[in-house]
């Protein structure tokens, strides 16, 4: 089974840049955008063979999850089941029969970490919202988690200590979610791997430098383990600031 997440940074502009090409290519059986910048009705997909599942925002042109499944899920929840997280269209869950697929688009801390408080209050909540859901069956987490989480998953840490995405804060909410029995699988494959990024800036040239840092993930609890076969993150893929990653399971 073949999982692609994108955080696409806006799908009608990425369409514009060949996501339907990639998209079609890639065989995935379920694919997860973020960042879809999208209210309802302002774009049609045709996507034979998938289902489709939205989850917008109500502030338009801002945040958006969607996923497009060949496999027909039992059910699909939106939101965390939280009023003070659910507004920004940000997580949809697919319950499959042997796990829980969970597509997240974190909330960035933002310059001078404006939103660090609020995202901290998310991390904790969004966290006991994946154990609850690991209580019951598998569970599989992807999306762009803003966030790198060792030294090794970006280009320039000493330079980034303190910014967004790269504070001992934020990073220690990761390390916590990790503690609390889920796998980040890009290291699992790749434990000391470097210089492979799913993100870069617009500015500076950062992609052609290859200054970047690796914030998008496939996650998953400790009992799904033994179905792990494979991880990719696509840097060859452009139409975006993020590139695709990928999860393939047994």
């Amino acid at each position: 089974m073949k999982l692609i997440s994108w955080n696409v940074n806006g799908l009608r502009a990425c369409m514009q840049k060949g996501f339907l090409d990639w998209f079609n290519a890639s065989g995935a059986d379920v694919f997860c955008i973020q960042e879809s910048k999208l209210q309802e009705g302002q774009i049609e997909l045709d996507l034979p063979g998938y289902e489709q599942y939205w989850n917008y925002a109500e502030k338009k042109g801002y945040s958006g999850t969607a996923v497009f499944t060949r496999v027909k899920p039992l059910q699909v929840t939106y939101g965390i089941g939280m009023e003070e997280h659910d507004h920004e269209g940000r997580v949809i869950t697919l319950e499959f029969e042997d796990f829980y697929l969970v597509n997240c688009y974190t909330p960035n801390s933002r310059n001078e970490l404006v939103r660090l408080d609020y995202r901290m209050q998310w991390e904790d909540d969004f966290r006991e919202y994946l154990c609850r859901l690991a209580k019951e069956k598998g569970v599989v987490l992807c999306g762009d988690l803003n966030v790198a989480h060792e030294e090794i998953d970006l280009k320039n840490p000493k330079t980034n200590r303190r910014n967004a995405g790269f504070t001992d804060e934020e990073r220690e909410k990761m390390t916590r979610l990790l503690d609390a029995g889920f796998i980040d699988t890009w290291r699992y494959f790749e434990p000391e791997t470097e210089g492979i990024y799913s993100w870069w800036s617009y500015r500076f040239r950062a992609r052609e430098k290859n200054a970047g840092w690796r914030i998008d993930y496939f996650c998953v609890s400790k009992d799904m383990e033994e179905r792990l076969e494979s991880a990719a993150i696509h840097t060859e893929v452009f139409g975006s600031d993020h590139c695709p990653v990928e999860l393939v399971l047994k």
